[in-house]
Formats: C-alpha cells, structure tokens, sequence
C-alpha cells in the first residue's frame, strides 16, 4: 500500500500540477527511502513575497530529497479554489500527510477537514489556519516578527515624537495580525508616536500598496515621519511614493522577508529595515514534522499557539525571527538566503563593498 500512495502521489504532479507560469510541483526521493508515505505541500502564490517560489521551494525540496521522502510541492497561484482542487488531488493519489500556506483560514479549514477525514495528516506551514484542524503548525513566532519591526522602526526613526503611517499585511492572513500586533505593542508605548493612518493590503499585493500608502500619504498631507511595512513588497511600494516626492532615504521604512530587492533598498539606505526568517530552517522543521507523521511518529514543538476561532492550543514548532539592518546584510548571505551575486548587481556593487557584503 505504501507503494502504491508512493506512486500515485508521483502521478499527480502530471496530473495537476501543470500551467503556463512554470511553478508546477515537483517529486522526488533521495536513496534512503526511510519514509512510509509521502508528503504533499501547497505554497501559497508568486505575489504575496517571491520567497515562497526562491527560498522555501528549493530548501523544502532539498529538505525532502535529503530525509529519501516522496513528496509533491506545488503552488495555488493565489486561487483559494486551485488550492482546493490540488488538495483533493494529492489526497486521492496517496499523499499521507499534507502541508498547506493557507491563503485564508475558511479555504484553509475545509481543505484540513477533508484530510482528515480521509486520514491524511495536515500541517499548518508559516500561516496558522484560524478554526482548522491542523495537527502541527511550523512557522517563525510572527509576534516577535511584529516586534523587530516595531524596535527596528523606533531605532531608525532615533526620536521619541514621530507621525507613523501603518501598511499592514493581508486581512486574510493570520500572521498579517500578528505582525501589527508585535509592531504596535512597541510603537505604541511611545507617547510622542501618533498613528496618522493605518491599513491592511488585500493579498498582500504591491501594486495595490502604491495605492493605498499614496492615499494614506495625501491624508496625511505629506507629515509621515516613519513607515511600518508589514513586508518587503509593501515597503517598496511605500518607498516609490516617498520617492516621487524627494523624501526616500528621509522616512525610515520597515520590512520583512529580506528579498533581494529589500536588501538592495537597505544598502541604499532607503529601507530601514527587514526581518529573516530562514527558509531553511523552516523547510528543515516541516519536513521534520512531516517526516515523523509519516512514520507515525509524534513531531517534537517548543511550544503551543492558540487558534483563537477553533478554540484550541496547535501544537507548535516556532522559529526566532532576525533583525537585519545595513550592518548585517551578509547574515542573509551566509545562511544561503539571498546570493551576493544577486543582491551585489549594478550599481549595488559599490554599497556592498561599503557594507562588507560578498
């Protein structure tokens, strides 16, 4: 029987995996072949952060070739029904334990609740699915993210009286809330701070950002001293708005996710900010826990996180989190998140010699 799941879940990847953006799910297996099932993992999208594609696809493979497990990674493409349509399709070709990024906690839930009664194991990957039914949920402590970015902001901005605008992450996403939550919990302990605007980003999406901060800009009339941008994406599209009026590099800007193009914007001295969460460890967790459930083994956490809609403490592994700033851009680099190559290119070369970047 494990033969047979091992083979269907390979099939599967023809079978649902395909469409003309390229990010079609892959198989494998290293020669241990120590596993007795096989692993299914659904990524979110390409949009909400290029990591999902560039960092936790090629470290969850490396991850699952390593540990001789059979796996399907695949991606949702932002389709709430394409995630669906992929779960149901791993489950019926044999997958035993499933590991999604839910792209909200309704699609996320349903989707856990067929697993389960189908006796497949689920684990919730960086995004707790609030009223699921996740046995595991592996991800970074996202309210420690939210702080970082609190204390970053409050270091860069280097003064106790400051108008602070907020660009907030997904309403849909849990971690999106979290991340407030830590960012305010220190900001808002500043007396002299005012929030003079506020607002979540649907789907993370950065060209909406655009829209959104040069509304919440204007409201301001122009008074922004400091930007809390829930991510990378969001805080470039903060920065082109500061850009269009001269002030880039003035108003400190928060991040996360340290992508190529947030690091570039840190070594300009336009970002002030990004927080790491290493792909490989959080690849290396799940496919631990993944490896374990498949075995029938219990994962080993550190903790619980409360899903405050199900009511019920999820068993928890959760990751610390890492501040980068211009000073340590090269701790990035050295856990293999970004390359030199990549972030040194162009006119970026020179701010990386400045920095000590290579």
């Amino acid at each position: 029987m494990a033969i047979m799941a091992v083979v269907g879940l390979a099939l599967s990847v023809s079978a649902c995996g395909g469409d003309d953006s390229g990010s079609e799910g892959g198989s494998g297996s290293g020669s241990g072949g120590e596993a007795e099932g096989a692993i299914g993992v659904i990524l979110p999208d390409t949009e909400s952060s290029v990591r999902w594609e560039s960092a936790d696809r090629p470290a969850l493979e490396a991850a699952f070739e390593e540990a001789g497990v059979e796996y399907d990674i695949q991606n949702a493409e932002g389709s709430a029904d394409r995630m669906a349509t992929i779960a149901d399709s791993m489950i019926t070709n044999g997958a035993t334990v499933l590991a999604i990024v839910n792209l909200d906690s309704e699609s996320g839930a349903a989707i856990q609740e067929r697993a389960a009664s189908s006796g497949v194991r689920t684990i919730d990957y960086d995004r707790l699915t609030l009223g699921g039914s996740a046995d595991y949920y592996v991800s970074f402590d996202n309210t420690v993210v939210g702080e970082l970015q609190g204390q970053g902001l409050q270091e860069c901005l280097g003064s106790d009286t400051a108008n602070i605008a907020y660009l907030n992450g997904s309403p849909t996403d849990n971690n999106a809330t979290l991340f407030s939550e830590g960012a305010h919990s220190v900001l808002d302990e500043v007396s002299g701070y005012e929030n003079v605007g506020e607002q979540a980003v649907p789907d993370w999406d950065p060209d909406e950002a655009v829209t959104i901060f040069d509304q919440l800009y204007t409201q301001a009339g122009g008074e922004i001293d400091g930007v809390y941008a829930a991510n990378d994406g969001l805080a470039g599209a903060a920065i082109s708005i500061l850009e269009r009026d001269g002030r880039a590099g003035e108003v400190p800007v928060t991040g996360q996710d340290a992508t190529v193009e947030g690091l570039q914007a840190i070594l300009a001295g336009d970002q002030c900010m990004t927080v790491y969460k290493s792909a490989t460890q959080e690849a290396g967790a799940l496919a631990d826990a993944a490896i374990a459930l498949v075995n029938g083994e219990d994962a080993e956490t550190n903790g619980t996180t409360e899903d405050v809609e199900g009511g019920r403490e999820v068993p928890s592994i959760l990751l610390e989190p890492q501040s980068i700033t211009a000073d340590n851009v090269q701790d990035v680099i050295d856990d293999g998140g970004q390359t030199a190559e990549d972030v040194c290119t162009g006119e970026f070369a020179s701010l990386c010699e400045d920095a000590g970047v290579s």
